[in-house]
């Protein structure tokens, strides 16, 4: 695991004991005071600041406020803030960033809060695995989303084509949807943009190893170099290639842009391409990623709020409150509806969320999510290490020496 020097480490130690300064630091007369911490900046940041509020109003003994910035900028001032004393008691932020800040002794294990039942739901497993490091739990899960298949309605009522459950007809679909009319070798219409790097949550390539059984890091090791990720590097390879079914060297942003031209039929994308769809006029639907020969997974986004070590003891216990609150079955289903996130509690079904059809949608889809690299420190290496191997792949290059590679980058990282 990636640690800081140990002088800084100590260092950081230190101020965030100063700042947290014990029981004594809670005015005894007053509501505890807590302040939070987030990024969501659009109708989310709405929705959530309502549950707030209705939090602050029903508890006579504590009192939030919120601070909201782009993500961005969290992530750039938070560990300075809890240094210098004046940072969140809770704060909310992407999920692969947790093990970083985690690592460095910012945050408070929530191991006590998860013994209790009475005050933690049922929530799903995957978002629950999403916010441990090393077997601890640092967080309280705020969002968990799978990503998911967007499919052009009118494309495929146009080509006859039904929606592909697996990976044999997801390529017999996608061939049926591509379109080269004037032969120049380059389609007019594609069946799939399948991006290569840089993909939507970094998640595309884990979610299609782990339909053939294969993965990127497991129980803290690389497990990139294994004969299941070969099959499943030839199998979309020769599919590209053979068929042109998708457009090589592309980005998921470029996919996102590919997609919302209205020129692609299928594209794997998280909730937002709901309103890219709409804007860009596509009738659009949406389906779980194909089943693999193994496994029906998807990599999932998510983002989570953690109490910081600079929270006194009652502090914390206000902060639970709020955690508990947050996670009641009324309150889930509000959050939903809101920010167009699936609900984090199992018993919340989409029937109850079906004013929102893309809520409704993707809660059917839940269960399919898996964290990406939970706990690991040194995710952006890791990533990096995948994207170069999935690019060349694609491109080409012979996969037993890339997945070799690979492995040894993704180690190397682990290990630092």
């Amino acid at each position: 695991m990636k640690r800081i020097p140990t002088l800084v480490a100590v260092g950081l130690t230190l101020a965030l004991a100063a700042c947290s300064g014990g029981p004594s630091d809670t005015a005894s007369d007053g509501p505890v005071k807590l302040t939070f911490w987030h990024g969501y900046t659009e109708a989310d940041g709405d929705v959530l600041q309502k549950i707030v509020d209705d939090f602050n109003a029903s508890h006579d003994d504590v009192e939030i406020s919120t601070q909201v910035n782009p993500w961005g900028v969290i992530d750039d001032t938070f560990l300075p803030a809890l240094s210098a004393g004046n940072g969140p008691e809770i704060v909310a932020m992407p999920a692969e960033r947790l093990p970083v800040y985690a690592d460095r002794g910012a945050f408070v294990s929530l191991d006590d809060y998860y013994a209790d039942a009475d005050a933690t739901p049922d929530l799903n497993a995957g978002a629950l695995d999403m916010v441990k490091v090393d077997g601890t739990a640092y967080a309280v899960p705020t969002g968990f989303v799978p990503l998911t298949m967007f499919y052009n309605k009118a494309l495929f009522a146009a080509a006859g084509v039904e929606v592909p459950t697996t990976w044999d007809e997801w390529v017999a679909a996608a061939k049926a949807l591509t379109v080269d009319a004037d032969g120049d070798g380059t389609p007019e219409q594609y069946g799939l943009v399948l991006a290569d790097h840089q993909t939507v949550g970094n998640g595309v390539w884990p979610t299609l190893f782990y339909g053939n059984g294969g993965g990127v890091v497991e129980d803290g090791k690389a497990v990139v170099d294994s004969p299941e990720n070969a099959e499943t590097l030839a199998f979309w390879h020769d599919a590209i290639a053979a068929d042109k079914i998708s457009p090589t060297g592309v980005d998921g942003v470029t996919g996102d842009g590919l997609y919302s031209s209205g020129r692609v039929a299928m594209y794997i994308g998280g909730p937002w391409m709901a309103s890219i769809s709409k804007e860009n006029g596509i009738d659009y639907g949406i389906a779980p990623i194909p089943a693999g020969p193994q496994a029906q997974a998807a990599s999932a986004i998510g983002v989570a709020m953690a109490l910081t070590e600079q929270a006194d003891d009652a502090q914390r216990a206000a902060a639970q409150e709020f955690f508990t609150y947050f996670l009641d079955h009324e309150q889930d289903v509000a959050w939903s509806l809101g920010s167009g996130w699936p609900p984090l509690r199992t018993d919340v079904t989409a029937s109850e969320v079906g004013s929102n059809p893309v809520v409704a949608a993707l809660t059917e889809q839940a269960s399919l999510g898996r964290p990406l690299l939970p706990g690991v420190v040194n995710s952006t290496d890791v990533l990096t290490a995948v994207d170069a191997l999935t690019q060349r792949a694609m491109a080409g290059e012979p996969i037993d020496a890339l997945l070799a590679q690979a492995q040894t980058a993704v180690q190397d990282a682990l290990d630092k």
